[in-house]
C-alpha cells in the first residue's frame, strides 16, 4: 500500500481533486445563481433523455453537482474516508476509471428504471394529455391527472450527485477488506466491512421498491454498487491481484 501524507493535502491526487473539483462546483452554483440568477443544476443536471432539456454533456457533468451542502458533504466524507485507501491500492489510474463507471453505472440504472416509469404513464394517458404535457409541462404547473403530474416530474427533475460512484467505493472497499472494522456512530458499534455493505446494500434495495418515487435515487445507489462489484469481478478475472 503507498504512503502518503496525512491531511487533506496529503490525500492520494484524485480523490484529492475529486474533492476540489466538486468543492468548485458548489460554490460555483450559488455564485452563479446569486449574480447572474442560473441555476446550474438545470443546466449541468441529468435529465431524462425524453425530456427537451436533456443534454448528452450531463451524462458526465451530473456527477459534480450536488443539491446543497449536506449532499456534498456525505458523499465528499465517504470518498475521503475509503477512496484514499483504494486509490492508495489501485493507483490513481484504476481508482478513477472505478469512480466513473461507478457514477455511469449508478445514471445508466436510474434512468433505465425512470424509462419503466415514462413508458407506464404514456400508456395511461390520452393522446391529447401527452400532448399538453409535451407542449406546456415545460412552462407552468399541469393541474390534470396525477399521471400527467408525475410525467411531468419525470421530464422536469435532474438528476445530480456523486452518490453512485461513492456507492460504488463503499462497496470496493467491503469488498477488498471485509473484515476490516468500521465504527458506526449512531449506535457507536463496530461493524466488520462486509457487513456494513450488506445492510446498506440491503436498505437501498428496501428503498428502491418501497418508495419508487423518492426524490433520492436509491436505484442508482444500488447500480453503482452493481457496476462496481461487476467490475472487480472482471478485475480479479484478468489480473492476478487487485492490489
Amino acid at each position: 500500500m503507498n504512503g502518503y501524507g496525512k491531511g487533506f493535502f496529503g490525500l492520494p491526487p484524485v480523490v484529492k481533486n475529486l474533492i476540489i473539483v466538486n468543492v468548485i462546483m458548489l460554490i460555483a452554483y450559488y455564485a452563479v445563481n446569486a449574480l447572474f440568477d442560473i441555476d446550474l443544476i438545470r443546466v449541468l443536471g441529468l435529465y431524462f433523455p425524453k425530456s427537451e432539456l436533456f443534454k448528452p454533456f450531463q451524462i458526465v457533468t451530473h456527477l459534480f453537482m450536488h443539491g446543497g451542502f449536506w449532499h456534498l458533504f456525505l458523499n465528499m466524507f465517504a470518498l475521503y474516508m475509503f477512496g484514499q485507501v483504494l486509490e492508495s491500492v489501485w493507483g490513481p489510474k484504476r481508482f478513477l476509471i472505478y469512480y466513473f463507471v461507478c457514477g455511469l453505472g449508478a445514471a445508466f440504472t436510474h434512468e433505465t428504471v425512470i424509462y419503466f416509469q415514462y413508458h407506464k404513464l404514456i400508456t395511461m394517458l390520452s393522446p391529447e394529455q401527452l400532448s399538453e404535457v409535451f407542449e406546456k409541462g415545460y412552462q407552468y404547473v399541469l393541474e390534470g391527472s396525477p399521471a400527467m403530474s408525475s410525467l411531468q416530474s419525470i421530464l422536469l427533475t435532474p438528476t445530480v450527485g456523486a452518490s453512485g460512484a461513492v456507492f460504488g467505493i463503499l462497496l470496493a472497499f467491503g469488498v477488498l477488506f471485509p473484515n476490516t472494522q468500521l465504527m458506526i456512530i449512531f449506535p457507536p458499534i463496530p461493524i466488520k466491512a462486509k457487513y456494513f455493505v450488506l445492510i446498506y446494500g440491503a436498505i437501498e434495495l428496501y428503498l428502491a421498491f418501497s418508495q419508487p418515487g423518492s426524490k433520492i435515487a436509491h436505484a442508482a445507489h444500488l447500480g453503482g454498487m452493481l457496476f462496481g462489484y461487476l467490475l472487480i469481478r472482471y478485475w480479479q478475472k484478468t489480473t492476478k491481484t487487485l492490489y
